[in-house]
């Protein structure tokens, strides 16, 4: 796992010629508002690692934190990013990328980035499927064409309706 400035989030984009799922207006999406219990939170994040990864590497990049300031568990994030040996501070290094194998740590970094209120994207290398999670509780599942067949994993998984792509 390495942690990113916003920069290198950026220069990671660049270099696969993307940018941020939401910027693209022929993206289709769907919508799925967190669970109530925190169980039920690790459960959607064990799931959102486990099915958009396919073992390649993908980027949580933070842009939203310090909205909910009572339910941040600052001290727990930052005992788990120093377990990786970085010591900046979340807006130094606001990227989080997970190598193909690393999905159980993309679990966690997602599980306490959720309870805390925080949100972001997750950007994988797949491209498949793609999401940004918001401290308004949800997150938005975004798929080109090519993607499409995933939103029935969600639909099962989550009973979410697919929400057609933006005007243009």
């Amino acid at each position: 796992m390495r942690f990113y400035t916003k920069d290198e989030c950026e220069d990671w984009l660049q270099g696969r010629k993307r940018v941020k799922p939401d910027c693209i207006p022929e993206i289709h999406r769907a919508h799925v508002h967190y669970p109530t219990s925190p169980g039920r939170i690790l459960h959607l994040a064990h799931w959102v690692a486990g099915s958009l990864m396919y073992r390649d590497p993908a980027l949580v990049w933070l842009t939203e934190w310090g909205v909910w300031g009572s339910s941040e568990n600052w001290h727990l994030y930052y005992k788990l990013r120093q377990s990786y040996g970085d010591l900046r501070l979340l807006h130094e290094a606001l990227g989080h990328l997970f190598l193909g194998h690393e999905s159980e740590d993309l679990t966690s970094f997602l599980q306490i980035a959720m309870l805390n209120g925080w949100g972001g994207y997750i950007l994988t290398q797949a491209d498949y499927l793609n999401a940004f999670f918001s401290h308004d509780e949800y997150i938005d599942f975004f798929a080109a064409e090519g993607g499409l067949g995933l939103f029935e994993d969600i639909r099962k998984e989550f009973g979410t309706v697919e929400h057609p792509p933006k005007d243009v």
